[in-house]
């Protein structure tokens, strides 16, 4: 497969009601915050983590498409992986002497493993397999308008241990937001696509990772989440036609009511344009959601 060979950028919305979109350890679970703005946050890390799902649903067990990162994975056996495939003896941290089986591994990675060719990995460990520098970059995501979590209590009309049996019920807690819309910032490099070979096909399942991971992610503790907009940015030239920051300017998400202190609690509160005419020559948007 053929690496991509357009830039591209992309703003991408989603919402959650009644939900915990990405709860922080540090803080009992409660849904992240800014602490300043009080404006909710989802790591990149929780987003990258539902796209390897999603594509862990789409292709399983299809060549070329196996996730490296993956709950319970032990890392040194998919390097192994490698080190079988290519027939090398591995020692211990160290990459093999010879350049060309060094670089040899690191493909069979990129290869094999489509979230190494997409967001890279640092493969140096016990068993060394090097080291990717991904295409694909995504920021932090945060809500338009700042968030307030609640605390809810909930009953458990069953005990676990028998000494509790006489015990009417249990009691337990869980941390939502009503409603929150987030906007996160991504980056798609044609030159770093080169080293690792992602491709348009891999672009294309990309997009539908993005389109429809909510989908296959739901629980109680999440509510519910909705992808709601995906604003594609494509540059005509591999190294790109204008900044980044210039590009996701010319989103804007306002309130329908504008200034108006009434609590949000729906997609339907927002307006979402985007100004194309603003757009430098050579980069043209495209929404895919």
């Amino acid at each position: 497969m053929t690496a991509i060979t357009n830039r591209y950028e992309f703003v991408y919305l989603f919402d959650v009601t009644n939900g915990n979109p990405n709860g922080d350890p540090d803080a009992g679970n409660l849904p992240r915050l800014d602490p300043e703005t009080n404006q909710g946050l989802v790591t990149d890390v929780c987003l990258k983590r539902k796209i390897r799902n999603y594509v862990n649903l789409e292709k399983e067990g299809e060549p070329g498409y196996e996730i490296y990162m993956q709950e319970k994975s032990v890392l040194n056996n998919q390097h192994k992986l490698a080190y079988t495939a290519l027939d090398i003896e591995p020692v211990s941290k160290k990459l093999p002497k010879e350049a060309i089986k060094a670089r040899e591994l690191t493909a069979w990675m990129c290869k094999n493993f489509f979230d190494v060719r997409a967001f890279g990995a640092v493969m140096t460990t016990e068993i060394n397999a090097g080291q990717v520098r991904g295409p694909i970059q995504m920021a932090f995501a945060s809500s338009i308008d700042p968030v307030v979590p609640m605390e809810v209590s909930i009953t458990r009309m069953a005990v676990t241990n028998e000494r509790d049996l006489e015990k009417e019920r249990t009691m337990g807690r869980k941390y939502i937001v009503p409603y929150g819309l987030y906007r996160a910032h991504g980056y798609i490099s044609a030159k770093l696509a080169e080293r690792t070979g992602f491709s348009e096909e891999d672009l294309e399942l990309f997009w539908r990772g993005l389109i429809n991971m909510f989908e296959h992610d739901r629980s109680a503790a999440r509510g519910e989440m909705s992808g709601r907009k995906l604003i594609v940015f494509k540059h005509e030239h591999l190294m790109g036609n204008a900044p980044a920051h210039k590009l996701f300017e010319s989103v804007k998400v306002d309130r329908v009511n504008g200034f108006d202190d009434a609590p949000i609690r729906g997609y339907q509160d927002y307006r979402v344009t985007v100004n194309a005419e603003s757009l430098p020559q050579g980069v043209s948007v495209e929404e895919k959601l």
